[in-house]
């Protein structure tokens, strides 16, 4: 592994540990030229995913571009670290079990507005805001709206009289 301080090609990994979720591996490493300090992460990985934009481009599968991308939506939101990892743990293994290739960017989308909303409500709509390109303030009313009808098709729990 390369440091990422002084490009030293060859460094000491000082302990491994699984992630609380056992998904991945924690490695401490140590550059043995400069003396720095570093974190990676090892996980596996059943097959190379390429994402087909709408514009037909392809780009490789980016985890953490997953990740940033979920962070954002939870932002100043009362949901833990672990939760957002093990949702995104979840949607990668998703993906990588429709069996294809690739996958078009739409089906990635669908799949994080279905986890985010059962995590958290405003992270939902602030995801799907950008996802289905909102333009203006009705384009919300109509999203919210919709919610509102699912949310009152539930049965409401009666009050003893």
């Amino acid at each position: 592994m390369r440091c990422p301080f002084c490009g030293h090609d060859d460094t000491q990994v000082k302990d491994s540990r699984p992630t609380e979720d056992a998904a991945a591996i924690r490695r401490r490493r140590q550059c043995p030229a400069c003396g720095g300090r570093f974190t990676t992460f090892e996980r596996v990985q059943l097959r190379e995913l390429i994402i087909v934009k709408k514009t037909g481009r392809k780009e490789p599968f980016e985890r953490d571009k997953l990740a940033r991308s979920i962070e954002i939506a939870c932002r100043k939101r009362p949901v833990e670290t672990e939760r957002i990892e093990r949702l995104v743990n979840g949607v990668v293994r998703q993906l990588e079990s429709l069996g294809e290739a690739e996958i078009e960017a739409d089906r990635v989308g669908e799949l994080v507005m279905e986890a985010l909303r059962t995590l958290d409500p405003v992270a939902y709509i602030r995801f799907a805001s950008v996802y289905r390109d909102f333009r203006e303030a009705k384009d919300f009313e109509t999203f919210v709206g919709g919610l509102g009808a699912v949310a009152t098709a539930k049965p409401a729990n009666p009050k003893p009289e």
